[in-house]
């Protein structure tokens, strides 16, 4: 790891502080993880965040027409994939 000094508001450092004790994590871990998503968005990579609302925005607007396709889906994806 390299170390490295960064300043905060006072409001940043309180909500980090809250945060890391939140998840039961440092504050430096906290902004670790911060520093990563943001790399990741940074490289095209769509935030997790926006993955869950995207996966949200669709549910229960496609229709299969199979009856038993949440109860059989895994055998339902092995045949497609035998395909």
């Amino acid at each position: 790891m390299v170390r490295t000094q960064i300043q905060l508001t006072e409001r940043q450092a309180r909500e980090l502080k809250r945060m890391a004790s939140r998840e039961g994590v440092s504050m430096a871990e906290v902004i670790r993880r911060a520093v990563d998503a943001k790399i990741r968005e940074g490289a095209g990579e769509v935030p997790r965040e926006e993955r869950v609302r995207r996966a949200l925005a669709v549910m229960g607007k496609f229709r299969s027409g199979i009856r038993d396709l949440s109860t059989n889906h895994d055998k339902y994806l092995a045949e497609d994939y035998m395909k």
